[in-house]
């Protein structure tokens, strides 16, 4: 290879990122549901015509885009290439085979040039509701959870599917935001496609292949080589979590050698009788993104830097949840794989390690009540979106109210109040909330929320760290856990549907991070600025840092 045409492929490698973006942003801004439009729950990429992924967007979430990079081969593999004709777009949204749970629809398209296929376009985003129980823990099985979609024709040759939009739109209390949202999607494979031509027209490129090569190899390398910089050897870890009906024991082992990383759920107990179960392909999706976080994290994530990653599981455990599991809140228990992976890696690697964080995103999908459908009320569905503190890191305090490792953005108040009969009274940091240490965790968020009309609206409950807060590291302490409660009402469980009726408030207090190190050895300069800034109090400034200035 000559030094011209490495210089000739960084050039139209630095294209492809541009062409994704593109993409994503395409699809955010066509999208009519808040969780996209304003949260970015989605994915896009760009694959060669072997199926594998060649770069992604950066918007987007480790459960969509790891989940897509293997999705697109399910469908290359389904669909045969020779069959396929220009404007086709194929679909689904079997959990199992895209993102997890019915609500994530995946798109692949082929992308054409001089009447062959030299790639393919794909995303993935989240429709608000796809009818059923709706998104809450509450299904006894997938048949449960809404509609599920198997791996179809979308669009042939450019007419979209009347008869499948309609469809979708009719299971669903949110029509009209589904059908856009399959729009934007199309939307965004549209885009993608025509920018890939237009990059090869305009470098004169007839066959993709040689540059998907050089992406994925250079890649591969370079994570194989980052690899070989943790010491080999056999890695256990095990953390409780709340779960549904009982605590339930998450369990790792992760096996390093030179040349790739493994790991295995061995171990993990059993599913849940509710829908908190998660396929393994969102398991892996999450698990495979924290090792990519600590591991060759600035190289481009892509095959090549995916292939070294593998993860397995007993079938029918929690994280390898088999057909027809209930798995609609999927990302509860997948999101906390992190930190799971974060307690194997720390054994190895301890300098390089974060302390646990909230990890699990505070998901709060609400709808109007049952009877206001019938009285002929204001019917809605929304998912917002919000999330807690991560945990300190060996060198710097952890992020408040950071989405870590979704990377989904908080709701806004104002979109909240805009799209829902809904009022938030109150969003702020929750003081005192982060883990001390001598780098502090992150702090969550305290909110409260009630309707804004006459009517009730049911709120679905599914998340973690209320009974199992996040754990510090090296000396660290645990960042407080979250609680959720009604007016003056018992605290609620961390998984439950509970109705908030006219006038009564939902509290809502997201987990903070846990903190590194020991709290004795916090920069009393730190200390005094979180005394400042309100983020904990004169008696942890003393009693937990040993400060010894007076407040001004």
């Amino acid at each position: 290879m000559s030094e011209m045409s490495v210089t000739a492929y960084q050039v139209m490698w630095n294209r492809l990122l541009a062409v994704v973006e593109e993409q994503g942003q395409a699809l955010i801004r066509a999208a009519f549901s808040p969780i996209v439009r304003e949260c970015g729950d989605i994915s896009a990429g760009i694959f060669d015509t072997k199926a594998r992924m060649l770069a992604q967007a950066v918007t987007g979430t480790p459960g969509h885009i790891n989940t897509m990079a293997e999705a697109v081969k399910y469908l290359h593999d389904y669909f045969p290439t020779q069959a396929m004709k220009p404007g086709d777009i194929y679909m689904t949204n079997d959990p199992w085979i895209a993102s997890g749970h019915l609500n994530d629809f995946l798109l692949m398209m082929p992308v054409f040039r001089k009447g062959q296929v030299v790639g393919f376009t794909s995303c993935t985003s989240h429709l608000v509701d796809l009818g059923g129980l709706g998104m809450g823990p509450e299904g006894a099985d997938i048949y449960d959870e809404g509609l599920l979609v198997p791996p179809c024709k979308l669009v042939d040759e450019g007419g979209i599917n009347d008869f499948l939009v309609e469809i979708v739109k009719a299971n669903s209390r949110e029509p009209i935001a589904n059908e856009g949202d399959i729009y934007a999607l199309v939307a965004c494979c549209e885009i993608g496609a025509r920018r890939l031509v237009e990059m090869m027209d305009e470098f004169d490129v007839d066959d993709l292949m040689p540059l998907a090569e050089h992406i994925i190899q250079t890649s591969k390398q370079g994570t194989i080589d980052a690899i070989a910089e943790v010491p080999a050897g056999v890695y256990k870890n095990a953390m409780l979590i709340d779960g549904y009906e009982k605590e339930i024991e998450l369990c790792g082992t992760l096996t390093v050698t030179n040349e790739e990383m493994v790991l295995d759920f061995e171990g993990t107990a059993g599913c849940s009788a509710k829908g908190i179960n998660v396929p393994l392909n969102y398991a892996t999706a999450y698990s495979v993104f924290a090792m990519r976080c600590i591991i060759g994290a600035d190289i481009p994530n892509n095959a090549g830097s995916l292939e070294p990653f593998k993860v397995k599981g007993p079938p029918g455990c929690i994280l390898n949840a088999q057909r027809p599991s209930p798995v609609a809140m999927r990302h509860t228990l997948g999101q906390m794989t992190p930190d799971l992976v974060y307690g194997c890696l720390h054994q190895a690697i301890p300098d390089r390690i974060p302390a646990e964080g909230a990890s699990a995103m505070y998901d709060l999908p609400m709808r109007h009540a049952p009877e206001v459908a019938r009285d002929g009320g204001e019917q809605f569905a929304v998912e917002l979106t919000h999330n807690g503190g991560t945990g300190a890191r060996p060198d710097k305090d952890g992020l408040s109210a950071t989405a870590f490792p979704s990377g989904v953005w908080g709701s806004q108040v104002e979109i909240t109040e805009a799209v829902a009969p809904v009022l938030v009274k109150r969003r702020e940091l929750r003081a005192g909330s982060g883990g001390a240490g001598k780098w502090r965790g992150g702090l969550g968020q305290t909110m409260e929320f009630t309707a804004a009309n006459d009517a009730a609206f049911i709120v679905f409950l599914s998340v973690e760290r209320v009974n199992h807060p996040a754990e510090g590291r090296a000396g660290g302490k645990r960042g407080a856990p979250g609680r959720m409660r009604i007016d003056d009402k018992p605290d609620l469980p961390s998984k439950c549907e509970a109705r908030i009726e006219p006038g009564e408030t939902l509290y809502f207090d997201t987990p903070g991070g846990g903190g590194f190190g020991d709290p004795s050895q916090r920069d009393p300069a730190l200390v005094q600025r979180d005394l400042d800034e309100g983020l904990i109090d004169e008696a942890v400034a003393r009693n937990t840092y040993g400060w010894q200035g007076v407040k001004p």
